[in-house]
């Protein structure tokens, strides 16, 4: 994701919905880039937002449960 495009989509419900990696990527690769999708999120936040932007945080593969992940570990939030 840092040196290609971020693409992702937001339903009705605000849920942000992208896709961070592949089956075959490294878990430090992976790391990176649902980093950098968080960063990309961020930065679009309009001004008018107050309050925290983001009210929590889950990764998950297609067809599994998520896994939440802590909005204090993400450098930056």
């Amino acid at each position: 994701m840092k040196a290609g495009k971020v693409d992702f989509k937001i339903d009705k419900q605000g849920i942000i919905h992208a896709s961070v990696g592949k089956a075959s990527f490294s878990a430090d690769k992976i790391k990176d880039n649902a980093a950098e999708l968080i960063h990309v999120v961020a930065k679009l936040k309009p001004a008018s937002a107050k309050g925290t932007y983001f009210q929590s945080i889950t990764l998950s593969t297609t067809m599994s449960p998520g896994i939440m992940i802590d909005r204090a570990t993400v450098e930056g939030l």
